[in-house]
This record gives structure tokens, C-alpha cells and sequence, in this order.
């Protein structure tokens, strides 16, 4: 006789652990299945170890899907300051690190064991090591019955929390996507997210020598903007303004740099002509970024003679091109190095107040397999405890 449930939540990740503790809370009997050998790893890798678990200044215009209003009813529901609520009753200390991105002081595994508490307190059951043989729906669409290699349990409702395709490496799978289609969803096109560019050919040669050297730069494509730090690496480009418009970029798109961000590029050179007429424009741009990184645009991309030496036409040529420097990426690193997945499970089909299926009753997608994506900065996680939340209160 199989053991019934009345949630089963496949993906012991942020979005499930944090669905299992809200419904367990109420007094549900839930069961959590994780095919790794604990659960949280994508929570533990997190902020260099440190976790980004939310951001303050969370607002739907932070996170891409094909349907914008989508993600407005839950995030409303669970803010990042009903979580924070729950970091300080745990007494994990915190800080802001920039941009309203908390982090733990300590260490992400502070957070993983939270929610770990909460789902025990909370009566949940954990299964790790665990893993989906088939699913198979109940008599009259009553229910599903979930064959593991642990056993079958049968449960009311069933939540998708597997996440997307992401760091493989930390058993990231199609599974969600498959499951979601089995049912009849539509999953729209997915592709990585909040990951390093690559370079090829003569724009990798021209900037390869110079990996590890990091400036601010503002980032801009197909309308949007980010200014961060810029990485350069020996495969391509990376750092937080880069990982932020990769998930606005594609293969093609018009990407460009802003080398002097905040500052006028042109004010900022006739001051530098004014006040050191004598000194060569790779020393004057060497003040404002690395060395290294001034001296190559000036090989390849300006040109290099004392700054009274420039006239007006040529000065104004030089503002143009540090002000939308062009970069020409090949391509992304992929899923071996994203943070997100963009795409997912079509949003038109689940319900934005519950995350319940239209199509199947009691089938729940939460988390990064729906097609919610944050910008880099806490706001996945936002996402993750916010859908999870709302998951939990309705199952």
C-alpha cells in the first residue's frame, strides 16, 4: 500500500523547501524528493558560498517572462521582508553588500539548514537520494501516483520545484520541462541566463592577454543598461554588468560599452586637453581605467598622440567610441556556467495566485522552471521563496 501525501514536491532546491515548510505549516503532510544526496546545493554554491538570498528593492520590472504581470501577485504576497522576518528569527547574520543584495555573513549553509528546520518543525518528510521512475494520474483525475526508486507514494497534489537547466554539474535536468509537457504545457524556448559572453577569432586575440583585468563599464543592448563591474577572461567577458544584459543579448544583437560610465566621454576629454595638453591619451584614459586596458583600446581601437594634438572632429570621434565601445560576442558559456535558465513553463498556463496548472488540478510549478527569470542580485531567490510560498498556501 503506498503511502499517501498530500503534497508531493519534486526538487529539494529554494523554491521547493520553501513550498514544503509554508504548506507543512499548515498542517499538510508533505513529502519533498531530491535525486541528489542533500538537498539546497544550488543554495550552497550561491554568492560565493555566502548566499544572496534576497534583495530589498524586489519589483516585478526585475524579472523577464513573456508575461510580465505574471510574477506581480505572488512577489506581493511574499516580500523579501517576510523572509529577512524569518533569517533574524534564526539569528543568521547579515549585510547589505551593494544594490540592496543581502548576504549571509557566515555562510549560505546557514540557509539550507533554515529551511531545513522550518520543513522539520513543520513535520515535512525529505527524501534525498532520490529519485522519479514515472507518475501516473489517479482514477477520475483524483490525485498522482509517484513511482520512486524509494518506493510509490500517492499524493492530492503534485509540485514541479525542479528548477531549470542550469549548472549541470549540480544535476540540473530537463525534468520539469518534460513532466510539463507531458501534461499538456507548453514550455517555451530556453536558453542560458546571467552568464559570461564568449569572444572568438580576432576579438578574442585582441583581448585575451588581458584576462583577469576588471573596470566599470555600463553595458547596453536592445534597450536596456547595467552598470557593474566588467570581467575579461581568457575565453571572453564576464563580471556583474556582462552576466546582467547576457540574459537581454542574443547571438547578433548590438552590444555595447560604455568605458567612462557617468561621465560625459567628450566634457571629460576637452577637460583632460585643457589641463594636460602634453600628456598622451593612453596615459590620460590609464587614470581612468587599467593601464593594460587603455594602452590596447589605443593600439586597436583609437589612436595614441598628445591630447592638444587632437582636433575637434577627432575628439569627438573618440567620445563616440568610449561611450558605446563595440563588443562583438560569439556566444555564452552555456548552461555549464549560468546561473538561470531563461524560458520554461508557459506562464498563460498556470495560475499567477496559486502556480496551480489550468490544464491538471493539483499539478504546481514553482521556482526556475516556470518562465520567470531575475537579474542578477538576489531576485531568483525572491522568486523561488515567493512562488514556493504561494504553492504552499494552496496546496
Amino acid at each position: 500500500m503506498a503511502e499517501t501525501f498530500d503534497a508531493v514536491i519534486v526538487g529539494g532546491g529554494a523554491a521547493g523547501l520553501m513550498c514544503a515548510l509554508t504548506a507543512g505549516q499548515r498542517g499538510r503532510r508533505v513529502l519533498v524528493i531530491e535525486h541528489a544526496n542533500k538537498v539546497g546545493k544550488k543554495i550552497l554554491m550561491s554568492g560565493g558560498g555566502r548566499c544572496n538570498f534576497t534583495n530589498t528593492g524586489t519589483t516585478p520590472a526585475n524579472y523577464l517572462s513573456a508575461n510580465p504581470h505574471f510574477c506581480k501577485s505572488a512577489l506581493a504576497r511574499y516580500t523579501p521582508w517576510d523572509f529577512i522576518a524569518m533569517v533574524e528569527r534564526h539569528r543568521i547574520a547579515y549585510h547589505e553588500k551593494e544594490l540592496g543584495q543581502l548576504f549571509c555573513d557566515e555562510s549560505s549553509k546557514l540557509i539550507v539548514k533554515m529551511l531545513v528546520d522550518e520543513c522539520t518543525a513543520a513535520g515535512v518528510r525529505i527524501n534525498t537520494g532520490c529519485s522519479i521512475e514515472r507518475i501516473v494520474r489517479g482514477e477520475g483525475d483524483s490525485g498522482f501516483r509517484v513511482h520512486t526508486t524509494q518506493g510509490a507514494v500517492s499524493s492530492a497534489s503534485l509540485v514541479v520545484a525542479s528548477g531549470g537547466l542550469s549548472i549541470p554539474s549540480m544535476g540540473a535536468s530537463g525534468f520539469g520541462y518534460e513532466l510539463a509537457r507531458g501534461y499538456g504545457h507548453t514550455v517555451l524556448p530556453t536558453r542560458a541566463g546571467l552568464v559570461p559572453l564568449t569572444l572568438s577569432g580576432k576579438h578574442q586575440e585582441r583581448l585575451q592577454d588581458l584576462s583577469g583585468v576588471a573596470l566599470p563599464v555600463t553595458a547596453s543592448c536592445n534597450g536596456r543598461s547595467f552598470s557593474n563591474q566588467l570581467l575579461i577572461t581568457h575565453r571572453g567577458v564576464s563580471g556583474p554588468s556582462i552576466l546582467q544584459i547576457s540574459s537581454f543579448w542574443q547571438p547578433g544583437d548590438d552590444l555595447r560599452l560604455d568605458l567612462l560610465p557617468g561621465r560625459d566621454a567628450m566634457d571629460w576629454l576637452l577637460t583632460q586637453q585643457r589641463e594636460r595638453p602634453a600628456a598622451e591619451l593612453k596615459t590620460v584614459l590609464g587614470d581612468a581605467m587599467p593601464k593594460r586596458f587603455a594602452q590596447r583600446l589605443c593600439e586597436l581601437w583609437l589612436s595614441n598622440k598628445p591630447m592638444k594634438q587632437y582636433n575637434a572632429p577627432e575628439l569627438k570621434q573618440l567620445a563616440a567610441t568610449l561611450s558605446a565601445w563595440p563588443l562583438v560576442a560569439s556566444g555564452t558559456e552555456g548552461y555549464r556556467t549560468a546561473e538561470v535558465t531563461l524560458g520554461g513553463v508557459d506562464t498563460d498556463e498556470v495560475s499567477s495566485s496559486t502556480m496551480m496548472s489550468k490544464r491538471v488540478p493539483g499539478l504546481y510549478f514553482i521556482g526556475e522552471v516556470i518562465d520567470v527569470t531575475g537579474w542578477l542580485g538576489g531576485y531568483n531567490f525572491q522568486w523561488a521563496w515567493a512562488s514556493g510560498h504561494a504553492a504552499g498556501v494552496a496546496v
